[in-house]
């Protein structure tokens, strides 16, 4: 199931382009990357929702935790770091 999650922008790299501007972003102590295009006004300490590598909105602080205590109930935290453990799949296999 794909879901769009909460998460903390602790990092920010590529200020000078709006386009390539990305975000270090703490998923409940899982880090990913994001792109923050579709927010500019995001600053590190904000709370983001994240679809698909992209940051789609901010959300209150208040809310993320919510959501993640319920992701931590149904367990689709671990989803987030089986993807930090997966091997990429090898290209020459089928």
């Amino acid at each position: 199931m794909c879901l769009a999650i909460p998460g903390k922008v602790e990092s920010i790299s590529g200020e000078g382009d709006p386009l390539t501007r990305m975000g270090k972003i703490n998923f409940g102590g899982i880090l990913k990357e994001a792109s923050l295009a579709y927010v500019p006004e995001v600053k590190v300490g904000d709370y983001v929702i994240v679809h698909v590598g992209f940051a789609l909105s901010r959300v209150d602080e208040d809310e993320a935790h919510k959501v993640f205590g319920y992701l931590k109930q149904m367990e689709e935290l671990a989803e987030l770091e089986d993807d930090e453990t997966k091997p990429s799949p090898r290209r020459d296999q089928p």
